[in-house]
């Protein structure tokens, strides 16, 4: 027998990579990041997917059903649905993806010092249990109503609420670990607290900060588009999601184009966001990795 035939026989099975295994054991991770990627690739080519300008006005089209010149048919004003819903997912994946940046960065800045400062952990709480007591949608419309419509003043509006979940999370975590052996023996030894949070706190609580982001992504899209249905959030000329299906609620007996397709990408895109969210959280879970 020659060495290739033992090498054909003895050779170990190939195993699947970590990343693959990964994948398969958590189909809602795979699916709700393969919907996601589509929305994000269709809103960073929005300037070559779109087929008209999305703030064109064409009376003589108006209310047009979907057709090749228009996918989606056209709005009340005749302005292209298919171009206006590629552009508005810019602005929906714009915000969630800002405000899950800011309440986190916020909320770990401030749930840290709370569970490590002993003295800020009461005025900290206290405020984040003010702003909890409000409804989110009634403070971000408040908000809105102080300062001029635009997509950052909507972002902002939608972030101050989301961070004190962020703060709450992050506080209990550091609690937790606080009195771990391992902290308490880096405090005896005199190490700096910044040097504790960033070696032995950070790591520790990046997994549930990064699912709990994900939900906080998911509810800044469906924030943004209930505000821009209210007429409260971007501008009425600005393509977005919430805009358009305010705008064709009242057209919704005679044509439901103008309505329906911007609902089915806002729902999809959503569900992606939390899907993605729930995989991240299986996968992540200590107990069920040891079984991958």
């Amino acid at each position: 027998m020659t060495d290739a035939t033992l090498n054909i026989h003895t050779a170990a099975p190939r195993r699947a990579s970590p990343a693959l295994r990964l994948l398969r054991k958590h189909y809602t991770l795979m699916l709700g990041g393969l919907i996601l990627l589509v929305v994000v690739v269709a809103a960073l080519g929005a300037p070559w997917i779109a087929t008209h300008d999305p703030q064109a006005i064409n009376p003589i089209a108006r209310m047009k059903a979907p057709s090749g010149e228009h996918l989606f048919g056209t709005d009340a004003l005749g302005r292209d649905t298919f171009s206006r819903a590629v552009w508005g997912a810019r602005v929906s994946l714009m915000t969630g993806a800002s405000v899950a940046l800011l309440a986190t960065l916020l909320g770990v800045a401030l749930g840290l010092l709370a569970g490590f400062v002993r003295w800020t952990d009461g005025p900290i709480m206290r405020v984040m249990d003010g702003l909890m007591a409000i409804p989110g949608i009634l403070l971000a419309i408040a908000l809105m109503a102080l300062t001029k419509a635009s997509l950052t003043t909507v972002i902002v509006a939608i972030t101050v609420p989301e961070i004190p979940r962020m703060v709450r999370l992050v506080r209990a975590l550091a609690l937790s670990l606080r009195e771990r052996l391992y902290v308490e023996a880096a405090h005896a030894l005199g190490t700096p607290l910044r040097t504790i949070l960033r070696r032995h706190v950070l790591p520790n609580i990046l997994a549930p900060l990064l699912v709990q982001a994900t939900f906080i992504a998911a509810s800044a899209v469906l924030a943004e588009a209930a505000l821009s249905f209210l007429g409260v959030g971007v501008p009425p000329q600005v393509p977005s999601w919430g805009n358009m299906i305010s705008e064709g609620r009242n057209l919704i007996a005679i044509v439901f184009y103008p309505i329906v397709f911007p609902g089915v990408l806002l729902g999809l895109t959503v569900l992606a966001i939390n899907l993605l969210g729930d995989g991240l959280r299986d996968a992540l879970d200590p107990h069920v990795a040891r079984q991958l």
